[in-house]
């Protein structure tokens, strides 16, 4: 069995607060009459996790995508998205699960022999193109079918095009752990100074160029030669989080205002868990409990 290496209290952070939503979810959903009710999980893996623990404490944990390696250390496994959500009760009508990795895929295939009641549609295949195709293909609203969709990337694989293909079905609510400080805020230098290539990778991320102007300002300064203008990053993690969530709110129809900051155990951000509802009437049910879920310590 091949297990994916990930971070520590972060990862079941976000795994445990996606876990009371899908099963809030259900719970309202059995009682619906729609035709369907999915769980989309576009970044799926293998159905399994690592995680690595401090020898000195089983609290502390370290995210290593940052080094690539991990350290001599006790590991214990975890069962991922995938495997959390088949076991959620009430069960959704239908789970589909995506990856483009050919060797994850493949270790993915036994969530079939391990859920055999359960009707799983499992894709080897690149999770923006899918997500967008099953977001345009139909008529989400005339055919009564409603998803949750959780977009767990490695980093900055999701383009905005991929969130507005799921805004527009209007019937999808949406987990995304976006990737605040693992991707955007390393790529933002501190003089502003940020390449062309750099600059194109926000800008497909957030949908939109105009976050130059708002994360960076001139200011005079007297230096060696005189009175100079010097360019200064202003934006940090509280104005990115409000920035992105705002951005959000422009095309879906309710977002969760309390979005959670994930962090590593030397107090690092790195990622940000948002979630927005697309459909006008369950969305005030569901931001309240997805805000009430996401303030819970």
């Amino acid at each position: 069995m091949e297990l994916e290496m990930f971070g520590g209290n972060w990862t079941t952070d976000k795994l445990e607060r996606v876990r009371k939503y899908l099963k809030a979810y259900t719970t309202i959903m059995r009682n619906q009459k729609f035709k369907q009710y999915m769980y989309i999980d576009a970044f799926a893996g293998t159905g399994w996790l690592t995680l690595k623990q401090n020898e000195q404490s089983e609290q502390q944990s370290q995210l290593s995508l940052f080094t690539g390696t991990f350290e001599e250390e006790s590991k214990k496994n975890l069962q991922g998205s995938a495997r959390i959500a088949l076991q959620v009760n009430p069960e959704f009508t239908k789970y589909i699960f995506v990856e483009r990795d050919k060797k994850r895929f493949e270790e993915l295939e036994t969530l079939k022999l391990d859920f055999p009641n359960r009707d799983i549609l499992l894709k080897n295949s690149d999770a923006n193109l899918f997500i967008r195709e099953i977001c345009d293909s139909q008529n989400w609203l005339e055919k009564s079918e409603r998803a949750v969709l959780f977009l767990d990337p490695y980093g900055m694989q999701v383009p905005w095009q991929t969130v507005e293909a799921i805004a527009r079905t209007q019937a999808i609510d949406l987990w995304y752990l976006f990737p605040i400080g693992i991707a955007l805020n390393r790529l933002l230098k501190k003089d502003g100074k940020i390449n062309d290539s750099c600059r194109k990778k926000i800008d497909i991320i957030i949908g939109t160029d105009d976050w130059y102007n708002l994360f960076y300002a001139e200011e005079r300064r007297v230096g060696l030669f005189g009175e100079e203008t010097v360019i200064v990053k202003k934006a940090n993690f509280d104005s990115l989080k409000s920035y992105f969530i705002e951005r959000l709110k422009t095309i879906f129809a309710g977002v969760a205002d309390n979005p959670r900051l994930l962090f590593t155990s030397k107090n690092n951000p790195l990622y940000l868990l948002c979630f927005a509802s697309s459909n006008q009437r369950g969305t005030p049910t569901a931001i309240k409990i997805a805000q009430d879920i996401l303030r819970r310590e």
